[in-house]
């Protein structure tokens, strides 16, 4: 993991080493009014020693985090890992891999996982009061509804009668309901299945089903095997004038009450790892290649699943990112997925934000 250069002092060591100086100075000039001409004793204090490694300033904590095997969950965490930008704050970050964020809500109430990124779908129970919102994390471009031409497929009304795999609860289900909806069809009129997204990546691939809700980098998987049978129905650029698609990094509402310094630092270490992802996406790409067992090509290929750049932007905008929750909610709200209107400010932590974002303004 990189580590800061431990020439850069942070301010309190900064002020410790001034200090220190103060004292040899002081010490050179009572040996010159004492006329002697004795050298003056070298300061038995090293520059290590009077350094503190970085992060120290701040109660070391360990956090259990969960994410998805993509880039538009993990890029943001594994930059800030990376870079050691949760070490600045004095956050050691363990992961866990997760297929779906429902599941990883679930992790959560477990006790098993501390902090989640979750995508578009999973914020619908955050609007229930299952969890809190404490960071912003981008919007996704990732999801897709994928058809097998050879099926008899050519637009979304051609799915009445056909198989879907869908993971419920996903981001992806929700791009469906709109494709099925600007062909005049719903759910009622398409045989779903239930599936995990690595599932319906090989019963697409097989022809065991005609259709998939799925997502990056699968669909790169999809397009590869399907070739010219490969057929997108909708993605979340095609909405993205009616409504938005954020994901975010979410707690437990006990967990925020208890640890609200670890959550604004954690969100300042990932405005850190935003501006870098922005800044390095091929890199990015190659290092969660890595760390996922993932072939390279194919996250190089899925680089634009998130905005990226507009994430960056919305870093001390507290009002841009209120209004992507709140836009989101109109889609949960058309879906069926919740009753009745919240306040975003019932479930996404604004104070949290806010101050993430004023801290990281002080450690970038």
């Amino acid at each position: 993991m990189k580590k800061l250069d431990m020439n850069q002092l942070t301010r309190r060591s900064f002020l410790k080493v001034a200090g220190a100086a103060g004292v040899v100075g002081s010490g050179l000039v009572l040996a010159g009014c004492d006329g002697g001409t004795k050298e003056p004793e070298a300061d038995s204090t090293s520059d290590d020693a009077s350094e503190e490694p970085a992060g120290s300033e701040y109660e070391p904590v360990t956090v259990h985090v969960a994410f998805m095997p993509n880039l538009g969950s993990a890029a943001t965490l594994f930059s800030a890992i990376d870079q050691g930008y949760f070490d600045e704050v004095g956050i050691t970050v363990e992961t866990e891999q997760f297929q779906a964020g429902p599941a990883e809500i679930t992790a959560m109430q477990s006790g098993s996982v501390d902090i989640s990124q979750i995508g578009h779908g999973a914020h619908s129970l955050c609007i229930q009061g299952q969890a809190k919102i404490f960071a912003f994390d981008q919007l996704s471009q990732a999801d897709c509804v994928v058809a097998n031409k050879s099926h008899g497929i050519e637009t979304g009304a051609d799915l009445a009668g056909k198989t879907v795999g869908v993971a419920s609860g996903t981001s992806s289900e929700i791009i469906l309901q709109y494709v099925l909806k600007d062909a005049g069809l719903t759910t009622d009129d398409i045989n779903t299945v239930e599936m995990d997204v690595s599932g319906m990546t090989t019963a697409l691939i097989s022809g065991q089903i005609d259709a998939a809700a799925t997502w990056s980098p699968n669909t790169v998987t999809l397009e590869e095997q399907l070739g010219d049978d490969y057929l997108v129905l909708g993605t979340n650029t095609d909405y993205s004038d009616e409504v938005a698609f954020p994901g975010s990094y979410v707690c437990l509402p006990e967990y925020a009450e208890k640890n609200h310094d670890v959550l604004v630092r954690f969100g300042a270490a990932l405005d850190k790892g935003k501006v870098y992802r922005n800044e390095h996406i091929d890199d990015v790409a190659k290092l969660l290649a890595s760390e996922l067992g993932v072939p390279e090509d194919t996250l190089l290929q899925s680089t634009g699943e998130g905005d990226w750049a507009g994430a960056v932007d919305a870093i001390g905008n507290i009002d841009v990112i209120t209004g992507y929750y709140e836009a989101q909610q109109k889609v949960f709200l058309d879906g069926g997925q919740i009753e009745a209107e919240v306040p975003v400010e019932d479930y996404v932590l604004v104070d949290v934000i806010t101050e993430s974002d004023e801290l990281y303004e002080t450690i970038k």
